[in-house]
């Protein structure tokens, strides 16, 4: 059901409250599961997923193979039932497997999505409750704080310095102030202070608000359905739909003038019909999706294991592809257990005043919660009741300060704590440890020599400076000036012990690092030697000065950015792409979210922020470069399986059912009957189905590797006409050596084709000669068992409808000695090309 559009934001609170029949404690369980009925998920997209029944029918969504069922059914009708049946039970089957298939892959996504799931506070029978954002109604009261999403258009009911960043629908940049207000009707976007529109997020501060619009009928919703965006296709998505095309081309003309010339030769139509209609199924790579599909499922599996989840599939090749990885250096160089080391007046002596300020300052702060904040807290000792908050200026990434506003025994003091630059140029002077006030251009360098000594120290340093402010009760970012520089204070974020070793695991595996942090650039510097990583260093400030064609030509050969404002991370991501990289970024900020948009692989970690978590597509259960190097290699291994059965797919299947179609054109019978063409597809699909569980060589895994569809066609021009040479040795070996009848024909080449095209599976599937790389367990069973139920087939009651016959003893020692030249001169030919062209 369509939601009512209505200017919520020109109502107040408890007139919005009526209209949509909810009240401030929220709406009971009930209500909201019938309001979820009522107008569906919360989502752009309206993602439904599909029935059981439209999995299965859609295995048959195939033009040819809708084709060859009226067929089948024509033929039914005809009077040639055995035939029809055959075919139409062969179709069924490969459609159920293909079902089976799919609907797996679906079920472990489900399983893995549902463990980094984006969630909101609600009030749901007046309690606070933990939801998807998917299930967020009309009507849901919801509590937001800093970092968090917002889950729809909303009405503010109250909050606190509510900093909201809209730049995803308005393009403004620095995040806009909220609070509770009405609103003209004709209020331009940008201008709606009341309101919160689904596609933000929380910057600073807290609030609760009253959901007015959810999903495709909010502002972001509208906006999306006008542009009909769509995702980008990654390279993966981009190669296998243009290596369908390439099979479909070459399909549609074999198939059509293999009916024409089969026409004008005087065969019957309806059987050169559907010969050409099997021929068709043989050559398209139906199962190719659910293939793909499985691959990819059993490798977000595999990855899973290894505590990184998989939110996209299609973003496995790219993570796999990834050759720079770029990072904040807390929490993957370093432990990101960030600790209080020390409280400094401005001679770089311990000063309890300074370690009292920075207390009072993170105490009373109320916006997001950070680790800075977090270590200061934790330092005991303090007795703060006699001071109060009156007021407070959250911090923001432009001035990169948070001021408190405290008064104590009638003194009303702004305390001030930040980046040692940002509270240096608000400062005009400075206090002395005996409480005298000097200028601060008289003690500026030696301020400034003790902070770049602390940071060559490793030390993560902020600055410490207040004034008094009178009778104010309130104070504004204009308030942040004149102040008197206090102190410092240093913190110590150790480096991890096998920091080192980490990076040098994705050096092995072709992947460069590159540190992108806001910490000073000698800070970066100091952790970047301890943990092996040198190089140069660009800062934020050099990276304004110089053009985005510079960037690009300079970004390959800088291993750390530092002092990089969030709006420049974007920048250096997209030169690196530009570059020619495959480009992974991780973060776990509130301002991380453009970055992870622009890379190609964009990774979180489980506890990021939800703006953060919700932009990745790869998901970290530990913020941790081994948890990554481990899921690349699993990224690497689902790609290379992928590979191994489009490899199949173009070499013994396609020349098989080639050398058919040339066959038929001077043999005086069908080489093979469409229901044992269709028979002889589905046995050499079985074993391919296997392929996500199969062995990966280690050189397959120990460089990024990218779809490449010209050495696909290379691959295909040079192993489907060696299967077709072998195929047309057995045609004459049946024919002019053991003068078969049709049926013998049929029934020699049936088992010498599906055999082949199952054993050739364990030589194309690795580089190595193939007795030297073993397949997996159920690879290996799955080839064997094709290869005794294709023999098994000919000596079975299914023989006579089928159109086999028992075949004389000693076709199997002809017919043994073709396969195992195939096989030899396929290990032969492996060698030579892979000699040749490098991949």
């Amino acid at each position: 059901m369509e939601q009512q559009a209505f200017p919520f934001w020109s109502l107040s609170p408890d007139q919005l409250l009526r209209r949509l029949q909810s009240s401030a404690g929220g709406l009971s369980g009930s209500e909201a599961e019938r309001r979820l009925d009522q107008y569906g998920p919360n989502s752009i997209l309206q993602r439904k997923r599909p029935s059981t029944g439209i999995i299965f029918l859609k295995q048959f969504k195939s033009p040819i193979i809708i084709i060859l069922i009226f067929a089948a059914i024509l033929s039914l009708f005809l009077g040639e039932p055995t035939e029809a049946i055959i075919i139409l039970v062969i179709v069924f089957f490969s459609g159920l497997l293909g079902f089976w298939q799919e609907k797996g892959a679906a079920n472990v996504m489900d399983n893995l999505l549902a463990i980094v799931e984006v969630k909101t506070i609600v009030l749901r029978d007046g309690k606070q409750a933990e939801i998807p954002i998917e299930d967020v109604v009309p009507g849901d009261i919801i509590v937001l704080s800093a970092g968090a999403t917002i889950p729809g258009d909303c009405l503010i009911l109250e909050s606190s310095d509510l900093f909201v960043d809209e730049s995803a629908l308005s393009g403004e940049t620095f995040p806009a102030e909220k609070e509770p207000a009405i609103t003209p009707e004709d209020t331009p976007l940008a201008q709606r202070t009341s309101a919160l529109f689904m596609g933000t997020h929380v910057v600073s501060g807290s609030a609760k608000a009253i959901v007015a619009r959810t999903g495709r009928a909010t502002e972001f919703g509208r906006i999306s359905q006008r542009l009909k965006a769509k995702p980008k296709e990654t390279e993966f998505e981009h190669g296998v739909r243009h290596f369908g095309y390439l099979l479909m081309e070459v399909t549609i003309a074999l198939i059509a003038a293999i009916f024409l010339i089969n026409v004008a030769l005087h065969r019957p139509v309806l059987d050169s019909f559907l010969f050409s209609l099997a021929l068709a199924v043989g050559l398209t790579p139906q199962l190719l999706p659910a293939i793909i599909s499985v691959n990819l499922a059993q490798g977000a599996r595999q990855m899973a294991a290894h505590k990184v989840i998989v939110k996209q599939l299609q973003s496995i090749e790219n993570f796999g592809s990834m050759n720079v990885f770029c990072s904040d250096k807390t929490g993957t160089l370093t432990e990101g257990r960030v600790q209080l080391n020390d409280a400094l007046d401005i001679n770089g002596n311990k000063s309890h005043q300074v370690l009292l300020y920075a207390y009072i300052n993170s105490y009373y702060e109320t916006g997001f919660r950070n680790p800075i904040d977090d270590a200061i807290r934790e330092r005991k000792g303090f007795d703060v009741s006699g001071y109060s908050e009156l007021d407070e200026i959250p911090y923001d990434f432009v001035r990169k300060r948070l001021s408190i506003l405290a008064i104590n025994n009638g003194q009303r003091l702004l305390i001030t704590k930040g980046a040692f630059q940002q509270i240096l140029e608000v400062c005009s002077k400075a206090e002395t440890p005996d409480g005298k006030s000097v200028p601060i251009a008289a003690v500026r360098d030696r301020i400034t020599s003790e902070f770049e000594t602390l940071s060559e120290q490793g030390y993560r340093t902020l600055g410490i400076a207040y004034k008094d402010v009178g009778g104010k009760e309130r104070v504004s970012k204009e308030d942040e000036s004149d102040m008197a520089f206090l102190g410092y204070i240093t913190f110590f974020d150790p480096p991890k012990e096998d920091a080192a070793d980490t990076i040098r695991q994705l050096e092995d595996l072709g992947i460069t690092l590159k540190v992108i942090t806001g910490d000073n650039r000698l800070v970066a510097i100091s952790v970047g030697k301890q943990v092996g990583l040198e190089g140069d260093v660009l800062t934020g400030r050099e990276l304004n000065r110089i053009s985005d064609q510079a960037l690009e030509n300079r970004a390959s050969g800088i291993s750390i950015f530092a002092e990089i404002e969030p709006n420049q991370k974007e920048r250096i991501i997209l030169a690196l792409k530009r570059s020619g990289n495959v480009v992974g970024y991780m973060g776990d900020g509130i301002n991380d979210a453009p970055a992870l948009h622009a890379a190609d692989v964009g990774i979180s970690v489980r506890s990021a922020v939800d703006v953060a978590r919700d932009a990745a597509e790869i998901v970290l259960l530990e913020q941790d470069l081994g948890v990554l190097a481990q899921g690349v290699e699993e990224g690497r291994v689902t790609f290379a399986n992928t590979l191994k059965y489009v490899f199949m797919a173009t070499s013994a299947n396609f020349g098989n059912m080639f050398s058919m179609a040339g066959a038929s054109l001077f043999l005086s019978f069908l080489p093979l009957l469409p229901s044992q063409v269709l028979l002889t597809n589905l046995l050499t699909d079985l074993p391919e189905m296997t392929i996500a569980t199969d062995n990966v060589d280690s050189e397959m895994i120990d460089k990024p590797r990218r779809w490449d569809i010209n050495f696909i066609l290379k691959f295909m021009l040079t192993f489907g006409p060696l299967s077709s040479v072998f195929d047309y040795m057995t045609f004459g070996l049946l024919i002019l050596i053991l003068h078969s009848s049709p049926q013998l024909f049929r029934t020699g080449w049936f088992i010498e084709s599906v055999i082949s095209a199952s054993l050739i599976v364990l030589v194309i599937r690795t580089r190595k000669p193939f007795f030297l790389s073993r397949p997996s367990k159920y690879l290996g069973l799955a080839t064997l068992l094709m290869v005794i139920i294709t023999i098994a087939i000919p000596l079975t009651p299914l023989a006579e409808p089928l159109g086999f016959e028992r075949l004389p003893l000693t076709f199997y020692p002809a017919l043994g000695a073709i396969v195992v030249l195939y096989i030899f001169f396929a290990e032969l030919t492996k060698r030579i090309f892979y000699a040749r062209l490098k991949f």
